[in-house]
């Protein structure tokens, strides 16, 4: 795991240009995290929330949503990165998002990052461009990719 980065002020985020984040921790997909999520978003599909059909389906067992994938990307960033000294931070999109492999019921995820730009903004910010990976402990594609824009200000 990577030890967790702090930058501090707009001065500090641009340093990041370029930097390699790391890995956070692995994080264990319980059937219960699913179920909690499928309630969260009304998506009660089986291969989400029935075992014992999912058994049978085409993942051999329940799966994690990918947004439930998608989202879980706040908290493991937030292994890899603090952002102090800025008056506030905007969560402002997602580009390029991807869901290559599924992530069964008691598979263990975690979060590799990296900065890919910063770049002023209006309004005394900046913008954040990451790349995001999800990986999955011992599969041999991601569980998701995407790219994902934050803005911080002044």
């Amino acid at each position: 795991m990577a030890a967790l980065r702090t930058a501090t002020g707009l001065a500090g985020i641009k340093a990041l240009a370029g930097a390699d984040l790391g890995h956070s921790e692995w994080l264990e997909i319980t059937q219960d995290r699913v179920d909690t999520f499928a309630d969260a978003t009304g998506d009660h599909q089986w291969i989400h929330t029935d075992p014992e059909r999912a058994a049978t389906g085409p993942f051999g067992g329940t799966i994690a949503h990918g947004y439930l994938t998608l989202s879980l990307i706040i908290p493991l960033f937030n292994q890899l990165l603090a952002i102090e000294g800025t008056s506030v931070g905007i969560n402002y999109g997602l580009d390029k998002v991807r869901f290559p492999h599924p992530v069964r019921v008691g598979a263990k995820i975690r979060l590799h990052g990296a900065v890919e730009s910063v770049e002023d903004v209006r309004g005394n910010g900046v913008e954040l461009r990451l790349a995001f990976t999800v990986e999955i402990e011992g599969a041999d594609k991601p569980a998701c990719a995407a790219q994902a824009i934050y803005r911080h200000y002044a």
